[in-house]
């Protein structure tokens, strides 16, 4: 997956989690919809990691197509 194709498939999550919250604006999500709405963010959260992984390796002079999407458990582990 080149870089254009994270940041499309950043936008689409996005979107996707826009729509979903703005569905339910005032009201609470539905035991489903708040796990789909949590799979979302962790894919937002893996895809944006995945690009800065590319971004750094080019930075470095590194191949950026060897950089690997990291498991759930490690994206959000991360400290902001």
């Amino acid at each position: 997956m080149d870089d254009q194709q994270i940041v499309n498939q950043i936008n689409e999550l996005a979107e996707q989690e826009r729509l979903l919250e703005e569905a339910h604006v005032g009201q609470g999500l539905a035991p489903e919809e708040a796990e789909r709405l949590r799979t979302i963010e962790v894919s937002l959260d893996q895809c944006w990691d995945l690009l800065r992984q590319r971004r750094a390796r080019r930075q470095a002079g590194q191949n950026p197509d060897e950089a690997q999407p990291r498991p759930a458990p490690v994206v959000e582990g991360y400290w902001q």
